[in-house]
């Protein structure tokens, strides 16, 4: 199977990097300083969503900007301590694009985003963060973001993800998906292509745009 495009958007954790210790180790302690109980911190669902939502779905509205700023605060802090690495292949693809074509679309804000992927060496030319979209994934408005920054119609843009969220943001937004079976099993991603992490693909650049294959 071979996926042709003009952009390449990808979701940053689970996709490009793993945090899932950081977060884990992070949220678990916000939870305990704003006294949430693990049987109502275990509803909900942290990954692929804006700490935003997270939050107001723990607490009172009028808490919920100190709540936000201490998790992402936590977050930023636990990154020299080794709170984030690359996942597998993600140097190589990364490398084999042009810069103009790609982009990092993620839930994380841009402060934290950026310590994260400047820790790893990751520089992408645009970055869209929570700070920027109205709507997080799965509305499709960070996606459809990235491709009109981009300049590209969504109908010639591949969504990278490994959260269901962000794969019903990329549907939603009219792109190709292909979801990374890196977070959740295969059999709960809903893509037109799914995959163990980014080394089982390899992109071939052309005038045309970009060409991306399953390694056999």
């Amino acid at each position: 199977m071979t996926i042709h495009a003009q952009a390449l958007l990808f979701d940053n954790d689970g996709t490009l990097v793993s945090s899932l210790d950081s977060v884990d180790r992070c949220w678990a302690r916000w939870a305990r300083e704003f006294g949430i109980t693990a049987e109502d911190f275990a509803r909900v669902e942290l990954h692929g969503r804006t700490a935003v939502e997270i939050v107001a779905d723990l607490l009172p509205a009028e808490v919920v900007a100190e709540a936000v700023a201490r998790v992402e605060q936590l977050e930023v802090e636990d990154v020299p301590d080794g709170g984030v690495r690359l996942l597998p292949g993600t140097r190589d693809f990364l490398d084999s694009l042009p810069a103009e074509r790609w982009a990092v679309v993620t839930s994380a804000t841009r402060r934290l985003a950026e310590a994260r992927l400047d820790a790893v060496g990751v520089r992408p030319k645009m970055l869209v963060a929570a700070d920027d979209v109205t709507r997080g994934k799965p509305d499709p408005e960070p996606y459809l973001l990235a491709a009109r920054r981009l300049g590209v119609d969504p109908a010639r843009c591949v969504v990278f993800e490994d959260a269901p969220a962000g794969l019903r943001a990329g549907r939603a937004a009219g792109m190709t998906t292909v979801a990374l079976a890196t977070t959740h099993p295969a059999q709960e991603l809903v893509a037109d292509l799914v995959v163990d992490d980014l080394s089982a693909l390899s992109a071939l650049v052309t005038d045309g745009g970009v060409a991306i294959s399953v390694r056999r």
